[in-house]
């Protein structure tokens, strides 16, 4: 995990000292400057390179929240860190990850950039979910990491128990999305919802085995099986231009 870059924003020289000390017990975080007013914060963040400000409401210039609304959308995560409680309401309407009153105690200091970091986890890999969808990949997060399918490989998908499994061609995958989710992902291709628990790619089906129930069992490419429910076996035959018998006689 890199080190977490934080720059500390206040006008006052103890403040930033008992900062600057605080940040130098902690792993995986590196101080990469201090600001002493409003317009000085918004040049170094405008810069880049910092992760964290730990920024002061009342500064010279600019406010701590006032410099907050000028820079980058992409701009770091905040902890405010004042002396006034009542700033708190608008250091969280200007959506801070945690705000803190002086003098700062090491351990919610700690737990704020644990919160920093967090947000930091979540937003490159939503970034890495937005980017890897332009290219037409289904992105499954794994204990190994982020695995980018092709949907062409994917034959089916089915909830057990919480979780949605899906299958591709040579592989298993157990995810966080739900049925829903995965019939938007991948509508307008061969998939099928054929069951209230699966979705079903048609292209990946081999054979289609009469049920008792009037549904089907469907057969797939990499020997797996998945149950169509009686519904989706009659919207399945008009797909493919088939009657049953039954209905014929009706």
């Amino acid at each position: 995990m890199s080190p977490l870059r934080v720059l500390i924003a206040d006008d006052e020289q103890l403040a930033r000292a008992r900062l600057t000390r605080l940040l130098s017990a902690m792993d995986e975080v590196t101080l990469v400057g201090e600001a002493r007013d409003g317009d000085e914060v918004l040049a170094k963040v405008r810069a880049g390179g910092v992760d964290v400000v730990l920024l002061d409401v009342q500064m010279p210039k600019l406010t701590g929240v006032e410099a907050m609304a000028l820079w980058p959308a992409s701009g770091p995560w905040v902890v405010f860190c004042t002396a006034h409680a009542e700033h708190a309401v608008k250091a969280f309407e200007a959506d801070a990850v945690d705000y803190l009153l002086k003098p700062v105690e090491p351990d919610r200091l700690r737990r704020a950039l644990d919160r920093a970091r967090q947000r930091e986890t979540r937003e490159r890999f939503s970034e890495a979910v937005r980017r890897h969808q332009a290219l037409g990949r289904l992105p499954v997060q794994t204990r190994q990491g982020l695995v980018l399918l092709d949907p062409a490989s994917v034959t089916h998908a089915v909830l057990d128990g919480e979780l949605v499994t899906v299958h591709t061609r040579d592989a298993a995958y157990l995810s966080d999305y739900s049925l829903n989710e995965l019939e938007q992902r991948l509508s307008g291709g061969a998939f099928e919802r054929v069951h209230r628990r699966a979705l079903l790619n048609l292209e990946a089906v081999t054979r289609l085995e009469p049920l008792e129930t009037g549904g089907y069992l469907a057969r797939t490419v990499n020997g797996g099986s998945v149950e169509v429910s009686r519904q989706a076996a009659r919207d399945l035959r008009k797909r493919l231009g088939l009657r049953k018998a039954s209905e014929d006689e009706g």
